[in-house]
């Protein structure tokens, strides 16, 4: 049975790479492979994915208005084809994940589907909630924050190094984004102050429940 499966993480994790590199393995064994990527940030309609290490591939662009089923059910019929991939699925809407469930179920293709779980602001995307919801496998793509912890989380600075806790969750600019843990998250974005006396310290003991060290 074929499945829809959702590879989740921060930014900067290296999910292009492992979309090209699974992509090339199908090749690699006579199989064809059908490739998307969001048009939001396709530079000047180029239709390609490319990795932080330079490893590129011809992909078609999906907008919230196309039907993917509709598309790869008459790609099917025009030659033989094994797997979807989709880059920054993120950007999906919640009916084009379903368009991607019918494929898996009906077409019988497996798609795999990578991009962001939640924006700068901490907030699910539409196409990331839609697909923790029904896909049939979900797969977490780790990095690290800058302490060395695992980054579950994103933060988006302007040009002059300010992190921003406002704006619309999809900006097309010279804004840059770091993945940091949620703790540091919540320090960046000022939810949590990073030297409040008054906050309550703990002590983790490594075998023992934590417990407040002004008991």
């Amino acid at each position: 049975m074929a499945k829809l499966y959702f590879s989740y993480a921060a930014m900067n994790a290296g999910k292009s790479t492992i979309l090209l590199q699974a992509s090339h393995n199908y090749h690699e064994r006579g199989m064809q492979t059908l490739l998307y990527t969001s048009s939001l940030y396709a530079e000047m309609d180029k239709r390609s994915i490319t990795s932080r290490i330079g490893v590129t591939a011809p992909a078609r662009l999906y907008d919230g208005k196309l039907d993917l089923f509709e598309q790869i059910k008459q790609r099917v019929e025009e030659g033989p084809l094994h797997c979807i991939f989709v880059d920054e699925a993120q950007f999906l809407t919640t009916d084009q994940v379903w368009q991607l469930a019918r494929v898996a179920d009906r077409i019988k293709l497996p798609v795999m589907t990578y991009g962001l779980r939640t924006d700068f602001q901490g907030n699910l995307f539409e196409g990331s909630r839609a697909l923790l919801a029904i896909a049939d496998v979900l797969r977490e793509v780790r990095t690290i924050c800058e302490c060395g912890s695992k980054a579950t989380m994103v933060v988006r600075k302007d040009d002059l190094g300010n992190v921003l806790t406002k704006g619309d969750q999809v900006a097309i600019g010279k804004d840059v984004y770091i993945s940091l843990c949620r703790k540091h998250w919540e320090e960046a974005t000022g939810r949590w102050p990073a030297a409040d006396s008054a906050s309550p310290k703990f002590a983790f003991d490594e075998d023992e429940q934590p417990k407040s060290s002004n008991q």
